[in-house]
């Protein structure tokens, strides 16, 4: 398997843990929101800190302008990204809030390239284009007020920020450090919102429904998510990477087979197709940004 593949397969699996979420957040709709997130990243870090001592890793600590950039990630791609999912959907269909999400593809072609200090390439930009079109045909169209077109705007920009911001800390600190270190953050800028709006006492009212949810929120999307993910940014870069985000609707499509019992429409399979064919568009050639250690990412891929 070459390193190309490793990296893609790292990605997609991210993606799939994500998309298999959608129906585990459910379950949290009445549960304090800030108490639940920071019970999530606590225990997410300290998944984290056991894999990394098991694995021989070292998590490095940030240095001068690194922590603005952790803090950046931390802020939109953690903190703000699940405040304004839980806001939005009072104002708008949750595929209003899935399409902005989907457009996000074309913000890492657009934007990662430059970032990684090279220019936006044409095949990838359209290749984004595609998996942008298909995941919104996956995802259908929703109504929403003005006030939720621009909670699907603040969904959009953290989503994409939680890449853009963590292309220059990558390099320095690696897949490993920058899920530690925003995954800590995040449960303490969490855990203050929760004693000063749910109060200590929240921590005691989650069911064992809640919990498990929770749990598998630390496990699945956070901690083994944030790794594979940020590795396959490495080493993909940020515009090919993007490419991956298209997985997650699929997966939210297929994965609720079993739950519902019922086949996705004709129009789902449709968009399936189109983001199939934006993935083989963006990944069938190109190298890898740097040579990356076959380790490493059989490692990512094998948490």
């Amino acid at each position: 398997m070459s390193s190309t593949t490793r990296a893609a397969i790292s990605g997609a699996l991210g993606m799939t843990f994500v998309g298999g979420s959608v129906a585990v957040s459910g379950a949290l709709a009445d549960a304090p929101l800030h108490t639940a997130q920071a019970l999530r990243y606590a225990l997410a870090c300290v998944l984290l800190l056991g894999w990394v001592r098991l694995t021989g890793r070292r998590v490095s600590r940030p240095r001068g302008t690194e922590w603005l950039w952790l803090l950046g990630v931390t802020l939109t791609g953690l903190v703000l990204f699940n405040v304004a999912l839980v806001y939005g959907s009072r104002h708008a269909e949750p595929a209003v809030l899935a399409v902005a999400v989907a457009g996000v593809p074309v913000a890492l072609a657009a934007i990662g390239p430059i970032l990684e200090g090279r220019r936006p390439r044409t095949r990838i930009l359209l290749a984004a284009g595609i998996v942008t079109a298909g995941a919104a045909v996956v995802e259908g169209l929703g109504r929403c007020d003005a006030v939720g077109l621009l909670w699907a705007l603040v969904v959009f920009a953290c989503e994409a920020g939680f890449t853009l911001l963590a292309i220059p800390v990558l390099g320095p600190l690696g897949p490993a450090g920058v899920s530690v270190h925003t995954t800590w953050l995040a449960a303490v800028m969490f855990g203050a919102l929760g004693l000063t709006t749910e109060g200590w006492y929240a921590a005691t009212r989650f069911d064992s429904g809640e919990l498990a949810a929770i749990g598998y929120l630390a496990v699945a999307v956070t901690a083994l998510a944030f790794i594979l993910w940020y590795t396959c940014v490495r080493w993909l870069g940020a515009g090919r990477a993007g490419l991956l985000t298209g997985v997650a609707p699929v997966a939210a499509a297929t994965i609720g087979i079993p739950l519902t019992g019922h086949f996705p429409a004709p129009p789902v399979w449709a968009g399936i197709a189109l983001i199939a064919c934006g993935l083989g568009l963006g990944l069938a050639t190109g190298e890898l940004r740097r040579a990356a250690p076959s380790s490493e990412l059989a490692g990512a891929i094998e948490p």
